[in-house]
């Protein structure tokens, strides 16, 4: 093919540069999948009812190849029918063959029953054993036992593309969804659980954080754990649970009168203060506090703040804690600051210890924006559930990565997106020869020294 001239020479295009790849990074992610041995514990989760000896593609390769995907970028099945051919993704497979499973093979992958007829349903995923999977991935990263642990627990909204098993509307979120339920802990995830959308948010909270918690202390018997979350799960069976298993928690809480009025002494101070130096005011207070319709077993500490601002209505917020003085979370932010300021335990409680569960919400878009745990689009509910999981363990590929070999270099805070964009989409002529397979990148390619750093985190010794 011929194309319009550069100044005196030809500009001649043809199909015969060989075996090409646009995803030479995935050598990145197939060594991260290997240190975890992430894809054989996954197909440990799974029931292969397969004849063994008609099998082409292994279980543990079927998932190493569906979750490196989406770590790619590719989230559809039909991406595979061409991506089977692909020379860098090739080098997934445990063998040699010359392409991977189509899109028909994963798609029966990820539309098994529990109990079905394994003539028609020969993959069988253990659903409970994928989620507590992703805890054993989280309590193999260290080393050594942290002494505290936080846990951020939120729920969100995946939007249906019609009328599937366990979507319903929504009246917050108004439209028609699924109800998933995250638990992490900093960047790590401990429970991707899709649950239907006509129930409350706090719905199964305290099955999913007793499972985890039990689930941590096998391994950390010592560890303090503290559950964190919005005012959606203030629920007397879930606070009653942490406080009789020495969990703590600090939830956010709903505004309302009764609460306005205990808080009026705070209220009253700030908006004296703001008018005197007629400048923005933000003043903390705290008060043990239960609702009139007795709806908790027993009085609580309640944090409030209070933002006042000259001709702007007052903003009040609240929070509900099993934390006081006396608490290993506290004493670290208060020791060295004066005993005698009068806010200083609600504010070290606000800002300090609730305000970074914010960085919560950043993760869950890591895991439904970047690698498509958002899409929800199977009729079959069990189905849906596996597609968040698997969007999960692609989520754990990605952190593994950041964690592990992009420290010090400058996506050490990059979203998956970013770091798929820079790390992972590169241009290579893969080479096969009887004894290696070399993969070819360009001269050119901008990240060398990162990828290069990457590489000596991760590759095998």
């Amino acid at each position: 093919m011929e194309f319009s001239r550069h100044g005196s020479r030809q500009v001649l295009a043809a199909f015969d540069g060989g075996e090409i790849t646009s995803d030479a990074g995935i050598l990145l992610l197939r060594e991260s999948d290997r240190q975890l041995s992430l894809s054989k514990r996954m197909a440990s989760c799974f029931e292969d009812h397969r004849t063994p000896n008609r099998i082409k593609h292994s279980l543990s390769d079927l998932l190493a190849q569906r979750t490196t995907a989406m770590a790619l970028g590719y989230e559809d099945l039909n991406d595979h029918d061409t991506l089977r051919h692909d020379p860098a993704l090739r080098l997934l497979s445990s063998s040699e063959r010359d392409t991977l499973a189509a899109s028909s093979t994963l798609c029966r992958l990820e539309h098994s029953r529990e109990a079905a007829n394994p003539r028609y349903n020969a993959f069988v995923p253990k659903l409970h054993k994928l989620q507590s999977l992703l805890v054993d991935v989280f309590l193999d990263h260290h080393d050594t036992p942290p002494e505290r642990i936080i846990l951020d627990i939120d729920a969100t909204d995946i939007q249906a593309h019609g009328h599937q098993e366990g979507s319903f509307f929504h009246g917050y979120y108004e439209h028609r969804c699924f109800l998933p339920l995250y638990v992490f802990y900093g960047p790590h995830l401990l429970l991707a659980q899709l649950r239907p959308s006509d129930i409350d948010a706090a719905r199964g909270a305290r099955n999913v954080i007793k499972r985890i918690v039990s689930h941590i202390r096998e391994r950390w018997p010592k560890v303090q754990i503290l559950l964190r979350g919005d005012s959606g799960f203030v629920r007397e069976n879930l606070m009653r649970w942490c406080e009789r298993h020495n969990v703590d928690f600090i939830f956010g809480l709903a505004r309302n009168n009764y609460l306005l009025t205990k808080a009026q002494k705070v209220r009253s101070r700030a908006a004296v203060e703001a008018t005197k130096t007629n400048k923005p005011v933000e003043m903390f207070g705290h008060f043990s506090h239960q609702p009139k319709t007795k709806s908790w077993s027993k009085p609580r500490h309640v944090v409030c703040k209070v933002l006042h601002k000259i001709g702007v209505d007052q903003r009040v917020r609240f929070l509900v804690t099993s934390l006081d003085w006396n608490s290993d979370w506290v004493i670290p932010h208060t020791k060295d600051r004066k005993p005698e300021e009068r806010d200083l335990l609600p504010r070290v409680l606000y800002q300090t210890i609730y305000c970074p569960r914010g960085d919560m919400e950043n993760r869950i878009k890591d895991c439904q924006l970047d690698l498509f745990g958002k899409r929800a689009s199977a009729h079959c509910y069990r189905a849906n559930q596996l597609r968040l999981l698997l969007a999960g363990f692609a989520y754990v590929l990605m952190t593994h990565i950041k964690l592990k070999a992009l420290q010090q270099t400058e996506l050490s805070q990059a979203a998956p997106n970013t770091i798929r964009v820079k790390l992972f989409k590169i241009g290579a002529r893969v080479v096969n020869s009887v004894r290696r397979i070399k993969v070819s990148m360009p001269d050119a390619y901008p990240y060398q020294s990162i990828f290069f750093t990457a590489w000596k985190h991760l590759a095998s010794p």
